[in-house]
């Protein structure tokens, strides 16, 4: 059964929680297609409107005093979101291996492990954090638990790895798994443990031509 959001009656007002959904996500698109790309790696430019989505995020939290455990950081109910992960991970991940070794001709190859996927545990439990344990709660407050609120945060996850249309396609599935999941048992460690094992396994898996490096927004392009 999905997990249900005890907001007071002010807390709760679906056009706030829309406006929240809104400016989380506009800042995302604006560190994603306009930072990023003109701005290039200068991180301190770049996190701006990433540090702005955080505060406008934490503060909402507090405003409706939600806590962290409410939102999914605890370790109560690892095992049973474990449980609910593990079927679908390893769908993908076979997906994932069986799409390489067909797109390379039947051959298979892992590409070298990089230094930057030490990072991508800390990047996945973040992504998940903006997206179930803001997100998702807030689009629940809107459409409610289910089909609607778990189909609009999957839409969100894929459109912010556009225009690559692989990543785009693969996020949208993901991104519904996920969002289902969480509702039944909000773990935030479970997710972004499932979204580093998939993660990595497409990297290692599918060749440049076909992820463009993971590269989203204008830096799709080049």
């Amino acid at each position: 059964m999905p997990t249900e959001i005890v907001t007071t009656a002010d807390d709760a007002s679906p056009a706030l929680a829309s406006w929240e959904i809104l400016s989380v996500v506009t800042s995302c698109f604006i560190a994603e297609w306009v930072v990023l790309a003109f701005v290039g790696n200068n991180r301190i430019v770049g996190a701006i409107p990433v540090t702005l989505a955080l505060a406008l995020m934490i503060f909402s939290h507090c405003v409706r005093h939600e806590t962290l455990k409410d939102i999914g950081f605890r370790f109560d109910n690892f095992v049973p979101a474990v449980r609910l992960l593990l079927l679908p991970t390893l769908i993908a991940v076979g997906l994932i291996v069986l799409a390489g070794w067909l797109n390379r001709n039947h051959q298979f190859a892992i590409a070298p492990l990089r230094l930057r996927f030490l990072w991508v545990p800390l990047w996945a439990l973040f992504q998940q954090y903006a997206l179930q344990g803001f997100i998702n709660r807030r689009a629940q407050l809107v459409l409610g638990a289910g089909s609607k609120s778990i189909f609009l945060v999957a839409v969100i996850f894929s459109l912010m790895h556009l225009p690559n249309p692989l990543l785009g396609a693969i996020t949208l599935l993901g991104g519904f798994v996920w969002a289902a999941i969480y509702q039944r048992q909000p773990n935030l460690y479970a997710l972004a443990l499932s979204h580093t094992i998939i993660s990595v396994i497409l990297a290692l898996s599918l060749s440049q031509n076909l992820v463009y490096n993971l590269r989203v927004g204008l830096k799709y392009f080049g």
